[in-house]
């Protein structure tokens, strides 16, 4: 039973699970303080999904023309159709300047102009005079491996400042208090099956994003959303679950991702019929419009019959028409995918592409110090001590409900380091660690004894893939009051088999088999709560378009959803309002709030 599982125990002032970008940034910005730092994750920290990102990272640099930090507030408020909070996207806005020319500091080598800056491209939905101009050059680049190049360069500089990684360690569930305070994780070592317990001042999950709920994402097979799913069997809430954002251009089949970045440097879309078809939908931004309406415009001109292929069911992306040498520099990585996974020569021919499930805009609830909050309508900005979230896993809800494309890098070094800085405030360096807490040990370790004892009828990948199915087809880029009923029903029916889960291994050592059970019931967690509170907005608004509601409803809607779930699966919703007061005054240089003031969302 739970009792024979001895624990080795560790003490550290901060414990942050997970070592994407979010991750190694929280990491680094503690140990520089001298926090004694660990950071627990699941594969080698070079190997997380921050290494996909391609496109580049969001900051109102200048260096290819005017723009401002309004400017860039402005497009994520409007990205995020009035649904984000007016003092994160302003506290985003406003660091990203700082954060690059710190990644800069660092080490990471970007790509550079004629005259040495730091290279810029244009990206779908930044925009220059508050939206009334022409698109601006805003999105800083390491060619199409930026992600890559951020995560190595905060690896080594974690090293360097002496945080100690715990690496290839599955973390299992929260310590709670008594008193709801957070004490750390307890997370089991997948090389040698010894169960570790972390206790700690300050837990930080940068787990990112559970696009694998889903059957075609770009997401790699690991974003499982394991924080959210610790949050939620915590008895705390996740917020605004309903909003996941499809990319317009994964490969045709695949689901690996074009970036943006492709249609930054000129790239477009057609139809069968050879139509550049953005521009009858966006004729401002066209192909550079943002993405939760390109992915529905592509879906469209495939409803209406103009799919290519032989069976009429994706779209291509042109960028045959751009000189090889600029494809070589920009996009190296792409061309290398689009021979690998879609057989393609960009030099020649298009890419087939669909859109692909690619980032999840809700998480667990956070303000923009990265504090993880357990809202209640008396105080809907109550802080859980000892918490925090970042990146992907968290909503400070600086995405509201789309994300621009290349805020999320931003999101993760801006948000990494802001959680740092507030623990060197927070934390109180002569307090003792928490101690060990019996029943919290015991309850996790009961219910990780029961999935690697489960003996039931259905294999994980079973469950899995009727899971991944449901949500494709009922929770995709265009939903209704029947397909989300649909998708609740399924799911539910679904979660209500995860007893009957049949694991056929029993070892404790690299048991592949238990890991995907146990991220599967993280999965099964986020994919419920999504569903029901997609089936409970209605409206339309960002990435979450119903046919049946068209419209966006500012009156009964701006607000962030918040969803609990139980151990049988029944959510329970409720909601909290949006900040609309930005941090700094219009009259100290801050933004004007007639400017971001809600108005009809076009490009």
């Amino acid at each position: 039973m739970a009792s024979a599982y001895e624990i080795i125990d560790h003490e550290f002032d901060v414990v942050v699970v997970g070592a994407g970008g979010a991750g190694l940034r929280a990491t680094l910005g503690m140990a520089e303080q001298g926090f004694n730092t660990a950071c627990i994750t699941k594969v080698f920290p070079t190997r997380s999904h921050t290494v996909a990102a391609q496109g580049g990272i969001a900051a109102s640099l200048s260096n290819m023309g005017p723009d401002n930090w309004q400017w860039h507030m402005y497009d994520t408020v409007k990205g995020s159709d009035w649904l984000g909070d007016n003092d994160a996207m302003e506290y985003l806005a406003r660091q990203a300047p700082a954060a690059i020319y710190e990644l800069e500091h660092y080490g990471v080598p970007f790509s550079r102009t004629e005259e040495g800056n730091i290279y810029q491209r244009p990206f779908g939905g930044h925009m220059t005079e508050f939206g009334d101009g022409p698109p601006v050059q805003r999105t800083c680049a390491a060619a199409d491996r930026t992600g890559h190049a951020i995560l190595h360069t905060l690896y080594g500089q974690s090293l360097r400042n002496n945080a100690q990684f715990f690496i290839e360690y599955f973390a299992l569930d929260l310590i709670m208090g008594d008193d709801g305070a957070c004490e750390g994780v307890i997370a089991w070592k997948l090389d040698d099956g010894t169960m570790h317990r972390f206790r700690a001042k300050s837990t930080v999950l940068a787990t990112g994003g559970y696009g694998r709920s889903f059957f075609s994402a770009t997401s790699a097979h690991t974003c499982t959303g394991d924080g959210n799913g610790m949050v939620a069997r915590a008895g705390l809430p996740l917020q605004d679950m309903e909003f996941v954002q499809f990319h317009p251009t994964g490969i045709y089949g695949a689901g690996v991702l074009i970036t943006e970045g492709a249609r930054g440097e000129g790239g477009y879309l057609t139809n069968s019929e050879g139509e550049r078809f953005m521009e009858r939908y966006a004729p401002n931004a066209k192909d550079l419009a943002s993405r939760d309406v390109v992915s529905r415009c592509m879906t469209l001109e495939i409803r209406e019959g103009r799919g290519v292929g032989p069976k009429k069911d994706h779209i291509f992306l042109h960028l045959d028409h751009l000189d090889p040498k600029v494809l070589h520099q920009r996009l190296p990585g792409i061309t290398e995918s689009a021979k690998i996974f879609a057989g393609v020569d960009l030099t020649r021919e298009p890419i087939p592409v669909l859109p692909t499930v690619h980032y999840n805009m809700g998480g667990i609830p956070a303000n923009y110090h990265g504090e993880v909050l357990n809202p209640t309508d008396a105080e809907p900005d109550r802080i859980v001590p000892g918490l925090m979230a970042v990146g992907e896993a968290a909503c400070a809800s600086v995405h509201g409900a789309n994300r621009l494309g290349s805020n999320s890098l931003t999101d993760l070094v801006v948000f990494g380091r802001a959680a740092a800085l507030r623990a060197g405030e927070v934390i109180d360096r002569s307090a003792p660690i928490p101690a060990i807490n019996k029943a919290q040990d015991d309850k996790i370790m009961a219910r990780f004894d029961r999935l690697r004892n489960a003996n039931g009828s259905k294999p994980t990948a079973e469950l899995r893939d009727a899971m991944q199915h449901t949500m494709q087809e009922d929770a995709a880029v265009f939903r209704t009051g029947e397909t989300l009923q649909s998708g609740v029903a399924r799911m539910s029916e679904i979660y209500g088999r995860l007893p009957d889960v049949k694991v056929t291994d029993r070892s404790l050592i690299w048991n592949t088999d238990l890991v995907e059970t146990l991220e599967l019931e993280n999965l099964m967690a986020n994919a419920m709560v999504t569903v029901v509170s997609a089936e409970a907005r209605h409206e339309s608004r960002g990435a979450h378009a119903r046919e049946d509601f068209p419209d966006r409803d500012d009156v009964a809607w701006r607000k962030h959803s918040l969803s609990w779930i139980d151990d049988a699966g029944k959510v329970r919703l409720g909601y909290r309002p949006v900040h609309v007061d930005p941090l700094t005054p219009h009259s100290d240089g801050g933004i004007d709030l007639k400017k971001i003031a809600p108005k009809v969302r076009v490009y």
